[in-house]
């Protein structure tokens, strides 16, 4: 039997998962958390295989985060069931230990056929993040600017996106604001915009965020 913990903020994708899995003769949802602090708690008492986490989960608010995981909790796999863009998140999440990146738009059939392969011992990742991986190894001409943005980089667009000033980013962060104020800057000069309104435009288009 694979033991998995769900660790999502919203109780209802808690919830569909569970009811998904409750007759399944080979998976068996033994935990769930709705932050990470609650997830690191159970991970520290319970016997969990398997991890399926929004990478969006209260208390998580870098990459770092998810590092810490893979590496306090070797014996747990980590799955991240997400909906933030994969192109440029997934490839450094792998580089992290992760075992698969999964879209909350993929059905409860697929994840539960990722979560046997991850069980298996299989790193499980889609066809376009494969393409990401080898876009930015290759580093062709037209892949340069995703070469050029470090995870923090794209971590500090990604809460701009959202909406969130200098100072809640930094907050976000444990940053200080005049650093986040530097990121930007950075991103500004590499994306070659000089706005933030056309800076979030150019990264969207990029399917950086």
């Amino acid at each position: 039997m694979i033991k998995i913990c769900v660790a999502d903020n919203h109780p209802v994708v808690i919830q569909g998962i569970k009811s998904y899995f409750e007759t399944n003769t080979h998976i068996d949802v033994v935990a769930s958390a709705t932050n990470l602090e609650n997830l690191v708690n159970l991970l520290q008492d319970k016997t969990i295989d398997i991890v399926v986490l929004d990478l969006d989960l209260l208390g998580i608010s870098s990459i770092r985060d998810i590092k810490g995981l893979v590496k306090d909790f070797s014996d747990s796999k980590i799955i991240l069931f997400t909906a933030v863009s994969e192109k440029m998140y997934a490839p450094t999440a792998v580089k992290a230990g992760v075992s698969s990146y999964v879209m909350k738009t993929a059905t409860l059939k697929e994840l539960e056929s990722v979560i046997s392969k991850v069980a298996q011992g299989q790193t499980v990742i889609s066809e376009d993040v494969k393409k990401a991986i080898e876009l930015l190894s290759k580093g062709k001409k037209a892949d340069r600017l995703f070469k050029k943005l470090s995870t923090r980089e794209v971590e500090v667009l990604r809460y701009l996106n959202d909406g969130k000033k200098n100072k809640e980013v930094a907050e976000i962060l444990g940053l200080d604001e005049k650093t986040i104020s530097t990121y930007k800057l950075r991103l500004l000069a590499k994306l070659n915009v000089t706005n933030l309104v056309d800076l979030l435009n150019k990264a969207k288009s990029l399917d950086i965020i």
